[in-house]
Parts: structure tokens; sequence; C-alpha cells
């Protein structure tokens, strides 16, 4: 669970980072593509990037050690850490409501780490990896689809494909057994794996800057857990201590809503002094 935290910390601060670039990075015209790489020419968010890769080790340690279900949670924390982190970088004011959010998905976390267990011992069927490859070809679709709304329903899109992504890379890490050059490269988690999460970064990037940004981290916070965590517990055999489910159940829960009543502080007004990150989950 230690690893989890962890991660959800480095990607809490990244986000903070990586919002900061996207805003200045929003002038000039193009597409998703061509935003993302005005957005890598900012030291902010190539600093973000490096804190995405520790966090995805770290995150790769956690999925190796207790269930999805646990891991993904955490993630989802991380927007606890965005508005902290915000409240002090940026100069942001969380209302008490927002505070009590944070103390939430603190409780939230803590129920999950006495209740998960070890993760789940089953490997992962060859229809599963496949199922994932095509999950993350679907996410790229999606953020196709989304980038021609406007309004709420692209906010959403591109929210609910970042959190399908990420999604994938959460299961895809558990799929891999082997890192031995010749399994890598036959095995159809490795792509999933690297679609999924090079996607998720792409609709992540564009979601930071157009739309609504309670919709689109809702749409993130619900696609990074739920489904990851049912394929853990379905598939992969993923429990909780014994007699201790319904607090696993809870904890999840509570953490989740927490994160997404946090959503709603992406919506802060800007300042010329400090303008304020609107958050996203890993």
């Amino acid at each position: 669970m230690v690893c989890a935290l962890g991660a959800a910390v480095c990607f809490g601060t990244a986000t903070v980072l990586q919002a900061m670039a996207a805003r200045e990075a929003s002038t000039g015209g193009g597409g998703d593509a061509a935003l993302l790489l005005r957005a890598l020419r900012q030291w902010r968010y190539l600093a973000g990037l490096a804190l995405d890769g520790l966090g995805f080790l770290l995150q790769i340690a956690a999925l190796r050690s207790i269930p999805i279900y646990a891991v993904g949670a955490a993630l989802a924390a991380s927007l606890a850490v965005t508005a902290v982190v915000a409240s002090r970088l940026l100069r942001a004011r969380l209302s008490g409501l927002e505070w009590g959010a944070v103390a939430v998905v603190c409780a939230g976390l803590g129920m999950l780490g006495l209740a998960s267990g070890t993760e789940g011992d089953r490997g992962g069927s060859a229809a599963l990896k496949y199922a994932m490859l095509g999950t993350a070809v679907a996410v790229l679709l999606l953020g196709a689809v989304g980038g021609r709304l406007t309004g709420r329903g692209r906010a959403l899109l591109l929210g609910l494909g970042a959190g399908f992504g990420f999604g994938v890379v959460e299961v895809a890490v558990r799929l891999i057994d082997s890192l031995r050059p010749s399994d890598l490269l036959t095995n159809p988690a490795t792509y999933a794996l690297l679609l999924g999460g090079g996607a998720a970064f792409l609709l992540l990037t564009s979601a930071l800057q157009r739309g609504s940004v309670t919709t689109a981290t809702a749409g993130i916070v619900i696609g990074e857990t739920i489904g990851p965590a049912a394929v853990g517990v379905i598939w992969l055999g993923d429990r909780t201590r014994e007699g201790l489910t319904w607090l696993a159940v809870l904890g999840f829960s509570v953490a989740v809503a927490g994160a997404l009543a946090l959503a709603r502080f992406g919506e802060a007004p800007t300042t010329e002094a400090a303008p304020v990150s609107e958050p996203t989950t890993h």
C-alpha cells in the first residue's frame, strides 16, 4: 500500500505541473497531438512527466503486491494530493467541504489498507490479454470521437477514455509475467500497456485544457477504478483478508466518492498570480 500511496503523491503533484503547462500551450492551432507537442516544450510538463515515470514504477511495484482494487482507489486519491499541492504552490483555496473530501479519501484508503489481502494468484488468460489490447484500441477510437464533440459530451468522453487507458495499464501490468525480451514481444499485454498508456496521456492532455474539468475528472476516476477492480476480482483472483470484504467494499466506495467530490476543485477560478490546476488521476 505504501508504493500505491507514493504513486498517488507523484501523480497528484505531476498533475499540477502538467495542468499549468497545458494551459500555457493552449494557444496555437492544431489538434490534440499538436497540443501535446507544444506542452512538451514546457519545463513544467517535463517535470510532471518525470514524476509520472517515478509514479509508474511505484504503481508497478504496488500491482505486484496488493489487489488492483486497492491500487486503483489509491491512484484515484491522487486528486486529494493535487488539491493539497495546488493549495500550497498555486495559492488555491480549499473550502471546508474540499478539506472534508480530502479527509474522506484518507479514511477510505485507511479502510482499504486494513482490509486488502495479497494480489490474486491467477494468471491471465490469452483471451483477457487480447481483450485488454482491444480495449486500448477502443480508447484511441473513443478519443477520436470525443475530439469532435463540444461541451460536456466532449469532456466526458475524453475523461472516460483517459480513465479506461490508465485502467488498461493497471491490468496489463498484472498480465505480464515475464520480462524476457522474447516473452514481452509475444505478449499482447505488452502492446496493450504501451498503447493504452500512450492514448491515455494524449486524452489526458486534451482533457486538462478543454471542456468541463469536473466532468472529465469524474470520467477518469470512474474509468480507472471500477473496471480494473472488477477484472482483478473476477479473473485474477484478488481477494480481501478473511471476513473483511465488507470493509474493503466500504473503503473503496468511500475513497472513490471522496475523489469524485474533489473533481469540482478543478473548476475554481484562475488568477494572474497562480492559475489553478485541473486535477485528474493517473
